[in-house]
């Protein structure tokens, strides 16, 4: 006897007709053709079940505050750090609250249910900390919120980040982050890596610097991170996130430095609707798009996800919590347009974040957690090439959130009154995703 079964499944890695058995919570069985009773039965018809979405680089704290108190009219990345320290004053723990949860509910429907937020540890308050503290327990029945001490303004560069970003750690925050690229000094930037890799070993922790976002190429501290991850033996639990400097690298220098990473055993995060709205805002033409090297990254066998970023915030006005999205917008500006390359965008934004954040027991097999998603998708590919509606989101082997089939009634000569829309192109979806506040 079965809690949920979900019947005639197709999953990522190829296999179909796949019924998979749920009880208490977890995936007890997997295969076909699937004996017992269950207490209530999907029957995917063929479509795709994936395990959930995983976001692996967010920021919550500023996530739907555009506009708030202007609108980032130069899109430059500066210009939106500086916007965000006009905003952080006037911030409400009730505000951030409130807009953390509204994107929660929004990532919910999208089948998005685990996330790693950076939040700004530059306040004397640590606000948006104890802010984003409170909405990680309020949504721990539905997502896996992982929080990061960013220091935005500088480790070293803003006057007691230091003891703030301990003060954070204190409270429960999750992983050590930071930003050595917008230190004032290169030589800080590099002493800001060793710091915060030395915390990280102390604490046992995870970290996740924002590595290298510049157009720079001589922006290098990834081989710092690199260096440390490996004196301090903190493989598998150090990420760089963004690496957009690597685009603009020599390809002799990346040649050494892509067995560094690799050795080192630290993983990456490209944001792509980021860093190619963000980066080459300098340049005439041509005009440098920043995404860092991912193809060449997965090639080494570093582990390579992609993230969003941000969501009408300061530095980023669209979004929609849609990891699809994101997986198509780094399918194409890396040109990974293999059948190979294209499973790899998917698993970018599923199984590769899963393994930076060391979420455990994800996936599809028995005894992992009964999160997954039903896509309106025959495979990865599709998936990504339709925006697939997410037909029902289950958590913990409950359905959370369902959304209606995308179906349009074409008249065309010669074929089936009825036509399947969603087969051929995107249209507009209707969700009725329940609230999880």
């Amino acid at each position: 006897m079965f809690d949920l079964k979900v019947t005639n499944a197709t999953l990522p890695d190829g296999r179909t007709a796949i019924d998979i058995g749920v009880q208490s919570g977890r995936i007890v069985a997997v295969g076909v053709n699937l004996v017992g009773e269950a207490g209530e039965t999907i029957d995917a018809g063929g479509l795709l079940v994936s395990p959930p979405f995983v976001d692996s680089h967010f920021h919550m704290d500023a996530t739907l505050s555009l506009g708030q108190p202007r609108l980032n009219d130069s899109g430059l990345l500066l210009d939106g750090i500086q916007i965000w320290g006009e905003l952080k004053p006037l911030l409400t723990h009730e505000a951030v609250v409130e807009r953390a949860l509204r994107y929660c509910d929004l990532a919910v429907s999208q089948g998005l249910l685990a996330i790693r937020t950076h939040v700004d540890v530059c306040d004397e308050r640590l606000l948006g900390v104890e802010a984003l503290l409170e909405v990680k327990k309020k949504v721990a029945p539905y997502i896996d919120l992982q929080l990061v001490a960013f220091p935005q303004d500088g480790y070293y560069r803003y006057p007691g980040a230091v003891d703030l970003l301990k003060r954070a750690l204190d409270r429960g925050v999750d992983v050590v982050g930071g930003i050595p690229h917008f230190e004032r000094t290169m030589a800080d930037g590099a002493a800001s890596v060793k710091a915060l890799c030395e915390i990280a070993a102390d604490r046992g922790l995870m970290i996740d610097l924002h590595c290298d976002e510049t157009d720079d190429p001589l922006s290098r501290q990834i081989e710092t991170l690199a260096y440390e991850t490996r004196r301090l033996g903190l493989g598998g639990r150090s990420t760089g996130s963004h690496l957009t400097s690597m685009h603009s690298m020599d390809n002799y220098y990346v040649s050494k430095l892509l067995p560094l990473i690799a050795e080192a055993g630290v993983a990456a995060i490209a944001n792509p609707l980021i860093n190619i709205g963000i980066q080459g805002r300098h340049d005439t033409y041509p005009k440098r798009r920043g995404m860092t090297r991912v193809p060449e990254l997965l090639a080494h066998g570093v582990t390579v996800a992609f993230g969003h970023d941000c969501v009408m915030d300061p530095w980023y006005s669209l979004g929609q919590a849609d990891m699809l999205d994101v997986a198509s917008m780094g399918l194409h500006v890396a040109q990974m347009t293999s059948r190979s390359a294209m499973n790899q965008c998917f698993a970018a934004v599923t199984t590769a974040p899963a393994r930076i954040l060391n979420l455990e027991n994800y996936g599809l097999e028995v005894g992992c957690k009964a999160d997954m998603v039903l896509l309106q998708a025959a495979d990865a590919i599709e998936a990504i090439r339709l925006k697939a509606a997410r037909l029902v989101v289950i958590k913990a082997g409950k359905v959370i959130a369902r959304t209606p089939k995308r179906i349009s009634t074409l008249a065309l000569a010669g074929r089936p009154d009825v036509v399947d829309a969603a087969r051929y192109a995107p249209v507009i979806r209707e969700s009725n995703a329940s609230s999880i506040r």
